[in-house]
């Protein structure tokens, strides 16, 4: 089992180390996932996310390759900007979902710590007669996640960067406490927030981590667990691959069709996913929200419509620590898609009230 070199620091700070992902990691610290999630909301939080993988992809087919395996534009980034996307099956369905940054010379692609291994196999599956050079950096790389309304005041001490200034889904390379680091205005809470992308061993690691806590200490700033991280994606909305979207979802009935591109013409799964945006898809990724009582929904768990109908099933749920009700999301028949149809969700064998809502939730 693989640790990230912040492991001693989740340790000293009484984390509750569990596997994720090939790595341990702390899932919550001792006070718990409702009071991490308010401080990201309300202040600012620090996540380790050093088990994402990073893959550089070099050459002067870097970005006709990159095309050519994911679903986004990649032509339309200018230096210094990322976006979401994904790499598609040839069935449509997603092998995973990413971020893509244009570095200038290289081209970084950010996926999914459990996916890591799947991804870069698939990656050089497809590397075809594109001229490239494809290294894995995950192992190199450290990344921390800064989230929350206090989080740019906490890291502008430590750079002569102008933080204020990286637009959403930009990022630059400077240095945060001495260290060289891409600073990327992205996050995955739906907060004002950065993630820092920089290399070094345990020490240097460690030097970093301290620094940003010493600079946050005067807004609250405090560790987060990916339990929090969890129930934070969930409130915006966010997917999570393996829950919401795995190889067997097209894009389009996920609701990811403002990040498929197909005027730009032919990529992996280009055929099968344009004709279920065409066709309209027979089912759709909805989020829904429930006033009842005693009731967590939980992934697997089936829906039914007011009539009785088996409809679809939930992908993703918790209890929202913001909204202080049950919310979620999962995949019913299109014809149940709609805001504020009336659905019902069994757990326990028992089926409870819920509603269908906009995503984000709030």
């Amino acid at each position: 089992m693989k640790t990230t070199r912040f492991n001693s620091l989740h340790k000293e700070n009484n984390g509750k180390m569990v596997e994720f992902a090939g790595f341990v990691m702390p899932i919550q610290y001792p006070k718990g996932i409702i009071h991490e999630h308010m401080i990201v909301r309300e202040k600012v939080g620090v996540f380790d996310v050093s088990h994402m993988g990073e893959f550089e992809v070099r050459g002067k087919d870097a970005l006709a390759f990159v095309q050519h395996i994911s679903v986004n534009d990649a032509s339309k980034l200018a230096v210094g900007q990322a976006q979401y996307s994904a790499l598609p099956y040839a069935d449509g369905g997603l092998v995973d979902d990413m971020l893509v940054y244009n570095c200038g010379d290289y081209i970084m692609l950010v996926v999914n710590g459990a996916n890591v291994d799947k991804d870069w196999a698939w990656v050089n599956e497809n590397k075809g007669n594109f001229e490239i050079n494809l290294t894995d950096e995950s192992d190199a790389i450290n990344l921390l996640a800064i989230q929350g309304p206090d989080s740019l005041k906490t890291l502008q001490k430590l750079t002569e960067t102008d933080l204020s200034q990286i637009e959403y889904y930009h990022f630059t390379f400077g240095k945060i406490a001495g260290y060289d680091a891409i600073i990327s205005r992205t996050g995955y809470t739906g907060e004002l927030g950065f993630e820092i992308y920089f290399r070094g061993d345990e020490a240097v690691a460690e030097d970093m981590w301290r620094k940003i806590f010493e600079a946050g200490a005067e807004f609250g700033i405090e560790p987060i667990g990916l339990g929090a991280r969890d129930t934070l994606r969930l409130e915006k909305g966010y997917c999570l691959y393996g829950n919401d979207i795995d190889n067997t979802t097209n894009p389009i009935e996920a609701g990811l069709g403002w990040i498929t591109k197909l005027a730009k013409g032919s990529f992996i799964g280009f055929e099968p996913i344009s004709k279920m945006k065409e066709d309209k898809p027979t089912r759709k990724l909805v989020g829904f929200v429930s006033d009842a009582e005693k009731f967590i929904p939980r992934h697997h768990y089936e829906i039914y419509s007011v009539e009785g109908e088996k409809i679809g099933h939930v992908t993703s749920g918790n209890m929202s620590p913001s909204l202080n009700k049950p919310i979620g999301m999962g995949y019913v028949a299109s014809a149940f898609a709609a805001a504020g149809t009336d659905i019902e969700i069994e757990a326990r064998g028992k089926r409870f009230p819920a509603k269908v809502a906009k995503i984000p939730f709030f």
